[in-house]
């Protein structure tokens, strides 16, 4: 059953380890327990990019040359994100590559956001599969997925999403802050009361 919010399930994929840029990112927004929005681009990084993540993500540096820069779309993604409850899978990897880029670019957006982890979800809804990867969990549930694709990865948590909603699981319970100043989650309770809040 749908539980009426809307969230913005988001993916991204970066050039290098120190994953502080963005190669690409994918968007689906979940509203009403249903898929209403999707954007996937390219994202040039404007860095260099290690073999091991274009041999991942099959983002070459010439790929992404043409691509806007993160600067250059975030007048695009900003309505997006303030729009609902930020989702991803391994929630703190993409929240933490999005505050690095907010930094890097010098962009002003806030202090704190809340999002979710469908990872943290999936251990409460599927506890005994062998582990809770993406690819793990769509393979078990017939979830169409190409790995480390932005645009496949993030419909395909969303789809998780909203599996995990139909089962009856309370999306509040996994909420979390994260603090775009010190680049992590903020203690329960603690920046929760200075960011600004998302009414779902």
């Amino acid at each position: 059953m749908a539980d009426g919010a809307r969230y913005v399930v988001f993916d991204v994929e970066t050039p290098n380890s120190s994953n502080n840029r963005m190669s690409a990112i994918g968007i689906a927004v979940v509203e009403d327990g249903k898929l209403v929005k999707e954007l996937s681009t390219l994202v040039n990084p404007e860095t260099y990019f290690h073999p091991f993540n274009v041999q991942l993500t099959g983002i070459t540096p010439a790929m992404a040359e043409e691509a806007p820069t993160f600067s250059e779309l975030w007048p695009v993604l900003e309505p997006i994100f303030d729009s609902g409850l930020l989702v991803a899978h391994n929630a703190p990897f993409d929240m933490g590559v999005l505050a690095k880029c907010l930094r890097a670019y010098c962009v002003d957006w806030r202090d704190t956001a809340p999002y979710a982890c469908t990872v943290r979800m999936g251990r409460r809804c599927y506890p005994k599969l062998p582990n809770h990867r993406l690819s793990t969990l769509c393979k078990y549930l017939s979830i169409p997925l190409e790995y480390h694709q932005a645009g496949s990865d993030s419909r395909a948590c969303a789809q998780l999403l909203v599996n995990y909603i139909d089962r009856g699981l309370d999306v509040r319970e996994f909420q979390r802050e994260f603090d775009f100043r010190q680049m992590c989650t903020s203690p329960v309770g603690g920046a929760r009361q200075k960011g600004r809040r998302l009414h779902l």
